[in-house]
């Protein structure tokens, strides 16, 4: 057996381990969701800590596979992003609202417009109009 067999079998197993924690992630936060729901007569202290340790557990076993850690890594670069956004000034954002609805009337004027235009033409060629 060559090097190059001995990595992709090592690569399966790691995808096939993976799924198998995706799998075994998604199940446990389930079953915290369907406790929650099943049991409404309970305490809601203790329904609602069961909830919260089966996402938090799934979330730890989700962490362990590779899909969870490039999500991870997705949101720190999505909030480095973030950070980066420079948001408009209480004077802009007014400023772009005005033209905003100034720009919403003329194009309401102008179809309106149009339509009685339209709507007279089509009488004229119809002959309904007088």
């Amino acid at each position: 057996m060559s090097f190059l067999d001995m990595e992709v079998k090592s690569n399966n197993y790691k995808t096939a381990l993976d799924k198998l924690l995706l799998l075994l992630s998604i199940a446990i936060v389930f079953s915290g969701v369907i406790f929650y729901n099943t049991y409404p007569l309970m305490s809601g202290l203790l329904r609602i800590l069961v909830l919260l340790s089966g996402i938090g557990l799934g979330v730890i076993i989700l962490y362990q596979t590779s899909t969870g850690k490039n999500l991870w890594s997705f949101i720190l670069t999505s909030r480095v992003e973030l950070r980066k956004i420079v948001w408009p000034t209480r004077q802009e954002t007014t400023q772009m609202t005005l033209v905003v609805v100034a720009f919403t009337f003329v194009m309401a004027l102008f179809f309106w417009l149009l339509d009685m235009f339209l709507l007279w033409a089509t009488r004229l060629l119809t002959g309904q109009g007088g």
